[in-house]
C-alpha cells in the first residue's frame, strides 16, 4: 500500500472534514488548497458527503480528495464510485479488510493495539491511522509503537490541534497528523473562507514537504 504513503506525504496535516451543504464544499477545498494543504478528508458523517466530494473533484483538481469514516464494504465502494482519491476508516473488520487489500485503491486503515497492526500488515498496509490519537496515549504511544512497528508510518488523528501536532510531527514514524481545526463548523457554516485559508498556511508551514508530487485522474 504504497500509494497511501505519498499521499501523506503531501501535507503535514490532513483536515477531517465534516459538510452539511454541497455548497461549502468547493468553496472549502480551495481555501485549503490556496493555504498550501491538498489532502482533504472528508467525512461520511452527513447526506452530502459523497456529492461534496464528486464537486470537489470536478472544480478543484489540485485538491487529494478522500473519504472518511468508511466503516462497511458498502461504504468503501460508495466513495470509490464518487471518485474518491483515497478512503479513510477508523478501525476495521475482517470483511472490510479482505475487501481493501483485494483493490488497487489508496487507504489508510484505522489501528489501535499492537493486534491491529500486526493484521494491518499481514494484509499489506504499512501506513495507518492511529485513532483516537490522544485518548491512546498520544506522542508516547507513538513512541512505543516505533520500537516493534518501525515499518509503520502513522497518522495520528482524534484530540489533535494546532498547539499540539508540531510535537507529532517531529516524530519519526509520524507522516502527517489529521484534526478538525482547520475546518471548523463555525467558519464552514458563516462561509470565513479566509480565516480557513489563514488556518491551512500555518498547518502548511508545520513541516517542509519534499516528496513526488501527487497526481490524480479527474
Amino acid at each position: 500500500m504504497t500509494q497511501i504513503r505519498e499521499i501523506l506525504a503531501a501535507s503535514p496535516v490532513m483536515p477531517v472534514i465534516v459538510l452539511d451543504r454541497v455548497a461549502d464544499a468547493v468553496p472549502l477545498a480551495r481555501a485549503l488548497v490556496a493555504g498550501g494543504i491538498r489532502v482533504l478528508e472528508v467525512t461520511m458523517r452527513t447526506p452530502v458527503a459523497l456529492d461534496s466530494v464528486r464537486a470537489i473533484r470536478q472544480q478543484v483538481p489540485e485538491a487529494i480528495v478522500g473519504v472518511g469514516t468508511i466503516v462497511t464494504v458498502a461504504d468503501f465502494n460508495a466513495a470509490v464510485a464518487a471518485g474518491a482519491a483515497f478512503g479513510v476508516s477508523p478501525g476495521s473488520t475482517d470483511e472490510l479488510l479482505t475487501h481493501v487489500a483485494k483493490q488497487n485503491f489508496p487507504f489508510l486503515l484505522g489501528c489501535l493495539t499492537p493486534s491491529d497492526l500486526m493484521r494491518a500488515m499481514q494484509a499489506g498496509f504499512h501506513a495507518v491511522k492511529l485513532f483516537p490519537a490522544k485518548q491512546a496515549g498520544g506522542i508516547e504511544m507513538l513512541k512505543a509503537l516505533g520500537g516493534p512497528f518501525p515499518s509503520i508510518q502513522f497518522c495520528p488523528t482524534g484530540g489533535i490541534d494546532a498547539t499540539s501536532a508540531p510535537d507529532y510531527l517531529k516524530l519519526p514514524n509520524v507522516a502527517c497528523v489529521g484534526g478538525s481545526w482547520l475546518a471548523p463548523a463555525n467558519l464552514v457554516n458563516s462561509g470565513d473562507w479566509e480565516a480557513i485559508r489563514l488556518r491551512a498556511v500555518a498547518a502548511s508551514a508545520l513541516r517542509a514537504v519534499t516528496t513526488t508530487p501527487v497526481t490524480t485522474s479527474p
